[in-house]
């Protein structure tokens, strides 16, 4: 077992022992309460969530909350896990109020690392939330986090490249890798992706497995065990690493955090991104209009011709049971999940956290990929353990081992084993 590992399953076995019992106990503090003034802590993942929103939310709860400041910091997703779980464990380290990957919140929620927010949800949508990501939060009949944003991948296409290449929008996955590779071979670059597919991006990766009918992991009664050696994974697998091999080229080692880089450097033929990547392509400071003016989108195709099993992602915010803030921070959450602030996730191509916002994507052809894309859409086991799963990087070791030519078998197994051992 690896030293990294280690470090994180003891550290989430700490805060398991510190915070246990997802705060059963009748006089848990992080209920309500606080002051009623305070230097609030939020953290944000990734660039997700747009500037106007962040913006927004600092001024609007600092009017509301005379006296109190709000300050937004930004973290990256990789090793997220591990610095959640050293900073909820700190009533001195602990942010306020946090953003967590919806894949990895049934962990924390287990661990007790969150306030019980049940006594909110009904002010703050009810059962008008995504109801996937209230359920993921849910232990005992009361919700530890809510959903801050949903956003299933679609495929982002040069147009233009399509039209040199004589090729039509897929409808099948055979059409779409023959795409892939056609693009490829009808520019030589060796930088140039068909497909931009960063070796260790288990992420879009999980749909060719889902789309071959294998999965990562399965429930036997209260167990977990991998199930990434099953004839059907092998055969989702071997499609990644084809994939790889023959249409992208995108590095072994790297992961899918960056695509702007690369496709403003006109090495991308299509990439699988959330809707919120275009906003990112037309940023007149970081992005690059022109190239994106070219680009158009369709959800990955299955093989069965419908839309590909691709993993459901988006994040849950939460509040820290360690903060003393209970009361502003609840309040931080209620102006997330206010019709102006999901308005200005929506405009960036984020599916709001409550259902019946979803017309404020739109109707374009951007907004009808993502609600196809949805329409299959899944998500990772539901296993209370999944997130040391992620936060150990054994996906990214699986799939960046396949990148550069392993035994997709062995290395499956493999990875069987690693993940059968996390998830007891």
């Amino acid at each position: 077992m690896g030293k990294k590992k280690v470090v994180a399953l003891a550290a989430i076995a700490a805060l398991l022992s510190v915070t246990s019992a997802c705060g059963s106990d009748d006089d848990d503090p992080s209920t309500s309460g606080g002051p009623e003034k305070a230097d609030m802590v939020m953290w944000l993942n990734g660039a997700d969530t747009p500037q106007e929103a962040r913006d927004w939310l600092k001024k609007t709860f600092e009017d509301e909350h005379p006296g109190s400041t709000l300050t937004i910091e930004e973290q990256e997703w990789d090793g997220l896990v591990e610095r959640l779980t050293t900073a909820l464990s700190s009533e001195d380290q602990t942010p306020d109020v946090v953003e967590v990957g919806n894949t990895q919140a049934p962990t924390f929620t287990t661990a007790g690392a969150f306030s019980d927010l049940t006594g909110d949800l009904d002010e703050w949508g009810g059962d008008d939330l995504l109801p996937g990501f209230v359920d993921g939060a849910t232990v005992d009949d009361k919700t530890y986090a809510v959903p801050y944003y949903a956003g299933s991948t679609y495929v982002f296409y040069r147009k233009d490249l399509f039209e040199k290449s004589g090729l039509e929008v897929p409808t099948t996955m055979e059409d779409f890798i023959a795409a892939a590779k056609t693009l490829k071979a009808d520019n030589p670059d060796p930088d140039f992706s068909g497909y931009w597919l960063p070796g260790q991006d288990w992420r879009d990766g999980a749909a060719f497995l889902w789309d071959a009918g294998g999965d990562f992991a399965a429930a036997d009664g209260d167990s977990w065990s991998g199930t990434l050696s099953t004839p059907e994974s092998i055969a989702g697998l071997t499609t990644f690493q084809d994939l790889f091999e023959q249409a992208s080229g995108a590095p072994a080692d790297a992961n899918e955090s960056d695509p702007v880089t690369p496709f403003c450097a006109g090495n991308i033929g299509m990439m699988s991104r959330p809707g919120w990547v275009m906003g990112l392509l037309t940023d007149p400071d970081a992005g690059c209009p022109d190239l994106a003016k070219k680009v158009g989108v369709f959800a990955l195709p299955g093989s069965d011709g419908g839309p590909a099993p691709v993993l459901l992602g988006g994040s849950d915010i939460a509040v820290s049971a360690k903060t003393e803030n209970q009361d502003l921070a609840r309040d931080v959450v209620g102006l997330m999940l206010s019709d102006d602030y999901q308005g200005i996730l929506a405009d960036a191509g984020l599916t709001p956290a409550r259902e019946s916002l979803s017309s404020l994507l739109g109707d374009d052809e951007f907004a009808q990929a993502t609600i196809e894309a949805a329409s299959n859409a899944k998500l990772t086991p539901a296993a209370a353990n999944w997130a040391t799963v992620e936060g150990t990087r054994i996906l990214e070791d699986l799939f960046g081992q396949i990148a550069q030519g392993g035994d997709v078998t062995q290395l499956a197994g493999d990875a069987d084993d690693r993940i059968s051992e996390t998830l007891q």
